[in-house]
């Protein structure tokens, strides 16, 4: 580890982005005006960053469907809500209506800025950022937590097939075989 702290900046001039991440190291910052180097990506990494952007568009395509099926599902509600045997006052169909209505655009919205996030932080990580892959596995826990928190008794297929993506594109990002493409950052101890 001691080497790495002594490197300087003579010693990993010329090398390339490759090199540089084999000695633990990020590739070179790339100013305004210059080249953007190419660099080799493993191909765990690019099926990877094919698989988050597929859960991200099979998670919106599953909240457009809830959308499209809206009225069936008010419909349900109304029915489940009229059947139930409460003492309390019951909620109106207008009520319900509008409560799901507002739920399933939140829900598309969140979806859509879901997508968009594990989108830019996959395209992060082929680069090589290795925050960038700690972040999508922030997003894949808290899709995991949130789909199975709240939609347990009614994942759709594309949600269960979004989270399954998810799940392959996390562990495809943590293969040995992957691991010096995604450099430790040096620290140092005071």
């Amino acid at each position: 580890m001691a080497d790495k702290e002594n490197e300087t900046a003579d010693d990993l001039a010329g090398l390339t982005d490759d090199e540089r991440r084999k000695r633990g190291r990020a590739p070179d910052p790339v100013l305004p005006g210059q080249q953007t180097p190419t660099y080799t990506v493993p191909t765990p990494v690019n099926v990877s960053v094919g698989l988050w952007i597929l859960s991200g568009l099979l998670l919106v395509a599953g909240q457009v469907a809830l959308l499209l099926l809206k009225q069936q599902l008010i419909d349900a509600i109304v029915k489940t809500t009229n059947e139930a045997k409460t003492s309390g006052p019951k909620p109106t169909p207008a009520d319900i209506a509008a409560g799901t209505t507002t739920l399933l655009w939140t829900l598309f919205v969140g979806s859509l800025v879901f997508a968009l996030l594990v989108a830019l932080f996959a395209y992060k990580a082929r680069q090589g950022t290795r925050s960038a892959r700690s972040v999508l596995t922030g997003l894949a826990i808290f899709e995991a937590v949130f789909q199975l928190a709240f939609f347990r008794d009614g994942l759709s297929l594309f949600m269960l097939l979004s989270l399954l993506l998810a799940v392959i594109a996390l562990v495809l990002m943590y293969l040995p075989s992957v691991a010096a493409y995604f450099p430790k950052v040096g620290r140092k101890v005071a």
